[in-house]
């Protein structure tokens, strides 16, 4: 799968692929792409809802099915497709499906469309998209849940030897995590992220949650480039594994151990009300 730079804000989960990351794209047609850059970002105060949306069953029939769900950002106009609650719930707070517990168990089969608009002028970023799904999931799911810490399996972040290789960020820079490669080479590029942001990200390659445990502030530019697939790791010119990668690239470790992890404990969940 290839990918083409800029604009508009993807948020995109292949089944192939098992991925789930942040990304800028371009339009498919100039006019729909100079549309898309004349929006200005949101402020970076904002806490935007959502102005109006529309909340459809997913078509079962829908040939792109086999694609998995996305998650995308043109501009001012949000959407969603092919997802379940859960992985709305996933995206919004930023967790693995190992890290929600309880509801009902149509929350991982049922999948939506959904389509709207946010109720703040601009362009929102990565922490304005989750708020308003946060947003959406308690108005329209009468989504309820509290969170706990919970001792499971983890891979835990921290500083390698040496210290971090990680350059900080510039504050009116867009919070971003640009994603491109193939079915076996990941490269992801960072942008006015923090350590946490990272966790997250790192969350969706792995089969376990990622928790920052580096005690580094702030926030930070950086690239990170690695072999996805095992298989194809003797490759020529491919990049290390993962693990690896982190290590050497970012001056960071993650290593496997047994550590506190948030959960969200789901208290209540109905299906979405009427559009």
């Amino acid at each position: 799968m290839t990918w083409n730079a800029v604009r508009p804000l993807l948020l995109v989960c292949p089944v192939l692929l098992g991925l789930l990351a942040m990304q800028r794209v371009m339009a498919q047609t100039p006019e729909a792409n100079s549309a898309v850059q004349k929006e200005p970002p949101m402020a970076a105060d904002a806490a935007p809802g959502f102005l109006v949306a529309t909340i459809r069953p997913s078509d079962p029939n829908d040939p792109k099915a086999a694609n998995g769900w996305t998650f995308e950002s043109e501009g001012h106009e949000i959407s969603c497709k092919r997802a379940t609650v859960i992985d709305i719930l996933s995206v919004a707070y930023g967790v693995q499906v190992r890290q929600i517990v309880g509801g009902a168990s149509w929350m991982s089969k049922d999948r939506y469309d959904v389509n709207g608009v946010p109720d703040v002028p601009g362009e929102p970023n990565v922490a304005q998209l989750r708020g308003m799904y946060q947003k959406l999931l308690a108005d329209r799911f009468h989504l309820a849940l509290h969170r706990e810490m919970r001792e499971m399996p983890i891979y835990a972040i921290t500083v390698a030897k040496g210290g971090p290789h990680l350059k900080v960020a510039d504050p009116n820079e867009i919070l971003n995590a640009g994603n491109s490669g193939t079915s076996s080479q990941r490269t992801m590029k960072f942008t006015n992220m923090s350590m946490k942001d990272l966790a997250n990200n790192m969350d969706l390659f792995e089969d376990r949650p990622v928790v920052d445990q580096t005690g580094l502030g702030g926030r930070y530019d950086f690239t990170l480039r690695w072999t996805y697939a095992l298989s194809a790791e003797g490759e020529a010119d491919a990049p290390p594994s993962l693990f690896t990668a982190i290590k050497e690239q970012l001056g960071l470790r993650m290593d496997a151990v047994k550590g506190q992890a948030e959960v969200l404990v789901i208290d209540r969940v109905e299906r979405p009300t009427e559009n």
